[in-house]
């Protein structure tokens, strides 16, 4: 099931999120869901809190950067209860969007190499470490869980810049390619 995508101004998005037990309901149709969203909205990154639930969960799929890193190829992972245990290596800026964000691309600057404790969809304890576009993507999907957005790490005076256009986000006056559920008042 393609889930809608909660959309910047939701209170959800700024929320921690919690962690999860292997016995969480019906996890196994929440991940496939949460990929089967993740690709119908052509994003490489999704998180939990993204599609209404407020647990530490997010899917990547890096395999769009395997032309500059080819070892990329087929990375794909489930990270829950993920926590980064620390970022190295010399910061660098990307052009970044967001599934909750629809419309909006920042250069955003992020360490280079980011180490991650996180458990797969077997709950399966893993400590890694990642480096270029994978490090990023991981970055910006557990921001998410601790309730950032990319638009966070800019400028005031951008962030002033972009406000006609997120309040046209938490009004629903823009038209993604995926369902999104727009903001109660």
């Amino acid at each position: 099931m393609i889930y809608p995508v909660t959309v910047y101004g939701d209170p959800i998005l700024r929320k921690v999120a919690q962690p999860i037990q292997p016995d969480y309901p019906d996890l196994k149709e929440f991940l496939e869901n949460m990929w089967e969203t993740m690709y119908h909205a052509d994003g490489v990154g999704l998180a939990a809190p993204q599609v209404g639930r407020s647990i530490r969960i997010f899917v990547i799929d890096a395999s769009a950067g395997a032309d500059e890193e080819p070892e990329l190829k087929d990375f794909k992972k489930t990270f829950i209860n993920p926590q980064i245990l620390e970022t190295s290596g010399e910061p660098w800026a990307l052009e970044e969007g967001c599934l909750s964000l629809p419309e909006i691309r920042e250069d955003i600057t992020r360490p280079e190499v980011v180490r991650i404790r996180y458990f797969d969809e077997q709950f399966q304890e893993h400590d890694e470490t990642y480096g270029g576009f994978a490090a990023r993507v991981i970055q910006h999907e557990y921001d998410h869980l601790e309730g950032k957005l990319f638009i966070d790490y800019l400028s005031p005076l951008r962030r002033k810049l972009l406000r006609g256009r997120l309040g046209n986000i938490t009004k629903g006056k823009i038209n993604p390619n995926y369902r999104i559920v727009i903001p109660s008042r």
